[in-house]
């Protein structure tokens, strides 16, 4: 994972829990496009970027080698150099991925992380929760899934983005398409569905892995399960950015509350 080296929490205790829960970005910063060179800071959010090692680099490493895959997350892998990758990162080694690796093997390393987390990147509390917006259609469904979002911990919100990230550029790759040659290039046939039936009960748990009845759910459950992935991948650029208006209303209601936060915020801008 990563340190959170310059947390507002750290200057005043618990307060401030408002700002830290809203992860406060600028649209502008979730640009690929933009400057990287730049020095200006945007954000307001004072947690710095938390997404395990494994993580990034497991899905760095499919974006890099792995797109063209036909049945990427779906055909089988070496239960052997999966074990070995997941001792070493268990070991605290660091661990390099590059072409030699099997592209199939860091797919399962990556699910089968996803799957065994003490706490799933979802965290179990909020099942219920996300599972209900299923049932609900169009902008009031988004802007369910967003303040839910709001609720995740800071490190399950950054690695939830980065991996919603990865699964929206697998899914782009999913049907066949050609080069300026002409030549054709193959697609990895993952849509986003796909995608969302296999990740999809590796985030979101009911039970903890071991407890009885575990991995049993019924059709309805699962069907949601699903659905609301689906969701999460397709509108993750949106879901993530908070408007300005909701920027303006907490940096208000923190003005009231904890007006050394804001003399904070503004010293470090």
């Amino acid at each position: 994972g990563a340190m959170s080296v310059d947390s507002i929490t750290d200057l005043s205790g618990n307060t401030s829990k408002l700002l830290e829960a809203l992860q406060l970005s600028h649209p502008h910063e979730l640009d690929p496009r933009r400057m990287l060179g730049k020095k200006k800071t945007l954000s307001l959010n004072p947690i710095t970027w938390q997404v395990p090692r494994i993580v990034d680099r497991c899905c760095t490493h499919i974006e890099t080698h792995g797109l063209q895959t036909v049945g990427i997350f779906r055909v089988g892998s070496s239960k052997k150099r999966v074990q070995q990758l997941r001792e070493e990162f268990d070991q605290g080694l660091d661990v390099f991925l590059d072409e030699h690796q099997s592209v199939h093997d860091v797919a399962a390393l990556l699910k089968e992380f996803l799957r065994d987390m003490p706490d799933p990147l979802i965290p179990r509390e909020l099942y219920g929760a996300f599972l209900s917006t299923a049932t609900m259609e169009g902008p009031a469904q988004l802007d369910a899934l967003q303040l839910l979002l709001f609720l995740l911990p800071p490190c399950h919100s950054d690695t939830l983005h980065r991996l919603l990230s990865f699964l929206g550029e697998v899914a782009r790759h999913a049907e066949h398409s050609w080069d300026p040659k002409g030549q054709e290039i193959p697609g990895n046939k993952m849509t986003v569905s796909n995608l969302a039936t296999v990740f999809g009960p590796n985030i979101l748990q009911k039970d903890k892995p071991g407890e009885k009845d575990a991995g049993a759910l019924n059709f309805e459950d699962s069907a949601a399960i699903i659905l609301v992935l689906q969701r999460l991948i397709e509108h993750h650029q949106t879901l993530f950015m908070v408007s300005p208006e909701m920027q303006c209303d907490v940096l208000r209601r923190l003005f009231q509350t904890d007006p050394d936060v804001i003399d904070y915020l503004l010293r470090r801008k």
